[in-house]
């Protein structure tokens, strides 16, 4: 295994960093089915290349290597690289699907392991899964049915992590995420039947919170307890694409780093607006999506530093003397340029980043900002950028052209 070194992190901390947790790096049949013979998230990694001068593709591992997750020791290096620089859990995507689960190996084996000593919640990803990283998104390969059913035997299969002392608690009820709770046919019911069941098996009361994904705001509507930010979900910044000199046609989003992060530090919470503060080290999802795919300029250690330690005041502030966790997209998303595993570009950077943000950073603002000198389109060239939005806004438009004219006629 390899040897950890770090300050010790702080004993007790008011504020809990918690980490989102990809199991995909294993393979499984329906993978295999889908996608080809010993396909896991690796193989999307090591195809990613760069789109433009200085753009850092592919995203490759360091001391961890290219791991499989069914072996344990992989997952004991995990834990003890992610304590020793001040992560308080894993945050565990638990994929369901009318009781057909998906990616389940590593976290029931997670269970069983009494030295995989990490805290642990889970995130119900709620989504159909289809052939979207290649362009396919109409083809279904698995889909929430939704049965009337499906809501007692979703939580059912909860009991075993809900009872485990390691699972993540708030005022001493277990958290459950819900990653799109826009596809509940009836949010209200469901969190109602889990409540009551949980009750009257000795579980007692859930925090139930659910992620603010496209374009949800509100855990309210759906009668959540809390919403938990989900960035980079909901940007409005602007695109820079336009000012980059691209290898070929790119028809993707590549906002700045400080305008996403400063659009979720707009935001502000209280004891009326219960929101977990959630941040990201990085985001580069073109190892999934080619062209079409989102760059997220600047992301940095140093950037994500000043953004975490913001995130990590701002709670302090809204919700004095709490103990309150603090999400951070994502442990290892590596397909989506996401992670704070070490890499071969930066190391142990996003890690050392992450302890000192929690300490207290001497950082006082962004130190990378706009498009890099590098990555610049030259004066007079042509851009080679072609928006989605503006094909869809003018599609929408000419739609509604051809309706008013029908009206009129």
């Amino acid at each position: 295994m390899t040897d950890v070194v770090a300050d010790e992190p702080p004993k007790e901390l008011d504020v809990r960093p918690i980490a989102f947790y990809l199991p995909q790096f294993h393979p499984i049949t329906e993978n295999d089915l889908w996608w080809g013979k010993g396909f896991t998230e690796w193989t999307n990694v090591t195809k990613a290349a760069p789109s433009f001068p200085g753009h850092y593709q592919p995203h490759l591992p360091t001391d961890l290597g290219f791991y499989d997750l069914r072996l344990r020791e992989t997952r004991h290096e995990q834990i003890a690289l992610a304590k020793s620089y001040g992560i308080h859990g894993f945050c565990y995507y638990y994929y369901w699907f009318s009781g057909r689960r998906l990616l389940e190996r590593p976290l029931d084996d997670m269970l069983v392991d009494e030295h995989s000593d990490m805290p642990f919640c889970l995130c119900w990803a709620n989504e159909n899964w289809s052939r979207r990283w290649d362009g396919a998104e109409n083809e279904i390969l698995i889909a929430q049915q939704y049965r009337p059913e499906d809501d007692l035997e979703f939580i059912r299969s909860l009991e075993p992590f809900l009872r485990d002392p390691r699972y993540i608690r708030i005022n001493g009820a277990p958290l459950v995420i819900v990653y799109r709770p826009q596809h509940l046919p009836d949010a209200a019911r469901s969190l109602e039947i889990w409540r009551e069941h949980c009750e009257n098996v000795g579980i007692g009361p859930l925090h139930l919170a659910c992620a603010l994904t496209h374009g949800n705001w509100d855990h309210h509507q759906f009668g959540f307890d809390s919403g938990v930010e989900f960035p980079p979900h909901n940007m409005r910044a602007q695109n820079l694409a336009p000012k980059i000199d691209f290898f070929e046609q790119y028809k993707g989003y590549c906002p700045d780093y400080s305008d996403v992060a400063e659009e979720y530090l707009a935001n502000r919470y209280g004891p009326a607006r219960s929101v977990f503060r959630g941040v990201f080290p990085s985001w580069d999802n073109t190892a999934r999506r080619g062209a079409n795919g989102t760059v997220i300029m600047n992301g940095t250690p140093e950037n994500y530093e000043y953004w975490l330690s913001e995130a990590v005041r701002r709670t302090r502030e809204e919700f004095p003397g709490q103990d309150r966790p603090l999400f951070i997209n994502a442990w290892n998303e590596w397909a989506e340029g996401c992670h704070l595993e070490p890499d071969r570009r930066y190391g142990h950077k996003f890690l050392e980043a992450t302890r000192r943000a929690i300490a207290g950073t001497a950082l006082s603002g962004w130190t990378h900002v706009g498009v890099p000198e590098e990555a610049r389109l030259p004066p007079g060239a042509p851009i080679k950028h072609k928006s989605w939005k503006s094909r869809t806004f003018r599609k929408l438009r000419d739609t509604i052209t051809l309706r008013t004219l029908r009206k009129r006629t």
